[in-house]
Protein backbone atom coordinates (compact mmCIF):
# COMPACT_ATOMS: atom_id res chain seq x y z
CA UNK A 1 0.00 0.00 0.00
CA UNK A 2 3.49 2.34 0.90
CA UNK A 3 4.51 1.63 -2.50
CA UNK A 4 1.04 2.58 -4.42
CA UNK A 5 0.61 6.37 -2.18
CA UNK A 6 4.06 7.40 -3.18
CA UNK A 7 3.73 5.99 -7.13
CA UNK A 8 0.20 8.01 -6.73
CA UNK A 9 2.44 11.38 -5.08
CA UNK A 10 5.04 11.19 -7.55
CA UNK A 11 2.34 10.96 -10.38
CA UNK A 12 0.53 14.03 -8.75
CA UNK A 13 3.80 15.99 -8.55
CA UNK A 14 3.77 15.09 -12.27
CA UNK A 15 1.34 16.46 -13.19
CA UNK A 16 1.55 19.56 -11.44
CA UNK A 17 5.07 19.59 -13.54
CA UNK A 18 3.87 19.08 -17.03
CA UNK A 19 0.09 21.16 -16.07
CA UNK A 20 3.03 23.93 -15.61
CA UNK A 21 4.89 23.61 -19.22
CA UNK A 22 1.03 23.25 -20.81
CA UNK A 23 0.23 26.67 -19.40
CA UNK A 24 3.44 28.36 -19.87
CA UNK A 25 3.55 27.30 -23.23
CA UNK A 26 -0.39 28.02 -24.51
CA UNK A 27 0.12 31.67 -22.54
CA UNK A 28 3.09 32.18 -24.93
CA UNK A 29 5.44 32.88 -21.19
CA UNK A 30 8.87 31.32 -20.49
CA UNK A 31 9.04 28.56 -17.96
CA UNK A 32 11.34 29.69 -14.93
CA UNK A 33 14.52 27.49 -14.76
CA UNK A 34 15.88 27.64 -11.72
CA UNK A 35 19.31 26.28 -13.10
CA UNK A 36 20.41 26.53 -16.66
CA UNK A 37 19.27 30.04 -17.68
CA UNK A 38 17.52 30.18 -20.82
CA UNK A 39 17.91 26.57 -21.46
CA UNK A 40 14.58 25.42 -20.85
CA UNK A 41 13.37 27.16 -23.85
CA UNK A 42 15.83 25.52 -26.24
CA UNK A 43 14.82 22.27 -25.01
CA UNK A 44 11.15 23.12 -25.30
CA UNK A 45 11.11 24.40 -28.46
CA UNK A 46 13.12 21.97 -30.23
CA UNK A 47 12.07 20.01 -32.92
CA UNK A 48 12.02 16.85 -30.76
CA UNK A 49 9.33 18.87 -28.64
CA UNK A 50 6.81 15.90 -30.16
CA UNK A 51 6.51 12.20 -30.90
CA UNK A 52 4.15 10.95 -33.71
CA UNK A 53 2.57 14.81 -33.88
CA UNK A 54 1.94 14.81 -30.53
CA UNK A 55 3.76 17.24 -28.27
CA UNK A 56 5.92 15.36 -25.11
CA UNK A 57 4.21 17.77 -22.30
CA UNK A 58 0.68 16.29 -23.36
CA UNK A 59 2.45 12.81 -23.70
CA UNK A 60 3.82 13.57 -19.79
CA UNK A 61 0.33 14.91 -18.81
CA UNK A 62 -1.74 12.03 -19.83
CA UNK A 63 1.05 9.62 -18.80
CA UNK A 64 0.99 10.55 -14.96
CA UNK A 65 -2.87 10.89 -15.25
CA UNK A 66 -3.00 7.50 -16.10
CA UNK A 67 0.02 6.32 -13.75
CA UNK A 68 -1.84 8.02 -11.06
CA UNK A 69 -5.34 6.34 -11.74
CA UNK A 70 -3.95 2.88 -11.92
CA UNK A 71 -2.33 3.53 -8.47
CA UNK A 72 -5.73 4.55 -6.96
CA UNK A 73 -7.59 2.17 -8.58
CA UNK A 74 -4.78 -0.86 -7.18
CA UNK A 75 -5.42 1.24 -3.60
CA UNK A 76 -9.05 1.44 -3.54
CA UNK A 77 -9.46 -2.29 -4.70
CA UNK A 78 -11.05 -1.79 -8.15
CA UNK A 79 -11.05 -5.26 -10.21
CA UNK A 80 -9.69 -6.73 -12.12
CA UNK A 81 -6.66 -5.98 -9.89
CA UNK A 82 -4.73 -8.46 -11.44
CA UNK A 83 -4.53 -6.56 -14.71
CA UNK A 84 -3.79 -3.30 -12.92
CA UNK A 85 -0.76 -4.72 -10.97
CA UNK A 86 0.67 -5.71 -14.25
CA UNK A 87 -0.59 -2.38 -16.07
CA UNK A 88 1.06 -0.10 -13.68
CA UNK A 89 4.86 -1.65 -13.72
CA UNK A 90 4.92 -1.46 -17.55
CA UNK A 91 3.54 1.78 -17.36
CA UNK A 92 6.06 3.23 -15.49
CA UNK A 93 8.92 0.88 -17.04
CA UNK A 94 8.21 2.61 -20.65
CA UNK A 95 7.81 6.34 -18.85
CA UNK A 96 11.29 5.26 -17.51
CA UNK A 97 12.81 3.76 -21.04
CA UNK A 98 10.96 7.66 -22.48
CA UNK A 99 12.82 9.57 -20.15
CA UNK A 100 16.21 8.38 -20.61
CA UNK A 101 15.69 8.95 -24.21
CA UNK A 102 14.87 12.24 -23.61
CA UNK A 103 17.40 12.97 -21.29
CA UNK A 104 19.61 11.59 -23.71
CA UNK A 105 18.58 13.80 -26.48
CA UNK A 106 19.28 16.99 -23.66
CA UNK A 107 22.22 15.93 -23.10
CA UNK A 108 23.83 14.62 -26.12
CA UNK A 109 22.34 16.19 -29.22
CA UNK A 110 20.39 19.56 -27.62
CA UNK A 111 23.50 19.89 -25.92
CA UNK A 112 21.19 21.97 -23.18
CA UNK A 113 19.32 21.39 -20.29
CA UNK A 114 15.61 22.11 -19.04
CA UNK A 115 15.13 21.77 -15.13
CA UNK A 116 11.47 20.49 -15.61
CA UNK A 117 12.52 17.98 -17.99
CA UNK A 118 15.13 16.24 -15.40
CA UNK A 119 12.63 16.43 -12.64
CA UNK A 120 10.04 14.66 -14.79
CA UNK A 121 12.78 12.13 -15.57
CA UNK A 122 13.45 12.01 -12.10
CA UNK A 123 9.89 12.06 -10.92
CA UNK A 124 9.58 9.05 -13.18
CA UNK A 125 13.14 7.36 -12.38
CA UNK A 126 11.56 7.23 -8.44
CA UNK A 127 8.75 5.52 -9.09
CA UNK A 128 10.49 2.88 -11.06
CA UNK A 129 13.01 2.23 -8.29
CA UNK A 130 9.89 2.03 -6.21
CA UNK A 131 8.41 -0.80 -8.24
CA UNK A 132 11.92 -2.20 -8.49
CA UNK A 133 11.36 -2.60 -4.63
CA UNK A 134 8.50 -3.29 -4.00
CA UNK A 135 7.14 -6.52 -3.21
CA UNK A 136 3.22 -6.04 -3.15
CA UNK A 137 2.93 -4.36 -7.01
Amino acid sequence: MTALSLIFTLAAIGVSETVYLIRTRVAHEQPVCPIGGGSCTVVLESKYNHLLGIRNDFLGLAYYIITASIAGLLVVGVEPLWFWGRALPLLIAGGALFSVFLTYLQGRVIRAWCFWCLMSALTTWLMTLIILMSKTI
